[in-house]
């Protein structure tokens, strides 16, 4: 059977149901109760039975840098200097620039 993969940074709600072979991206969200039976992209945000997207978390561009920082394999040390940066987009594309 096909492994299911779930990225980096991702929110899964509870009583959610995913199936083999799914792929959810780095940082979606996937809403309590969803049942997933198709790849979930890059933060995206889905939900609902069956998973749609509802929305995604930021602008193509802005995801873009996100997944090319790959800051989730950051040394703990630069994610702590750096973790104001975090809580804002264009803050957070000036440090990985």
């Amino acid at each position: 059977a096909p492994k299911t993969s779930i990225g980096n940074d991702v929110w899964i709600g509870s009583n959610v149901i995913i199936p083999g072979g799914i792929r959810i991206g780095t940082g979606a969200i996937v809403a309590a109760g969803s049942v997933v039976v198709n790849d979930v992209p890059p933060y995206a945000i889905v939900g609902g039975n069956p998973a749609k997207v509802i929305r995604h978390r930021f602008s193509d561009e802005q995801i873009e840098v996100l997944l090319a920082s790959e800051w989730w394999n950051w040394p703990i040390d630069k994610i702590r200097r750096n973790a104001d940066e975090f809580s804002d987009i264009e803050n957070f594309k000036a440090i990985v620039n």
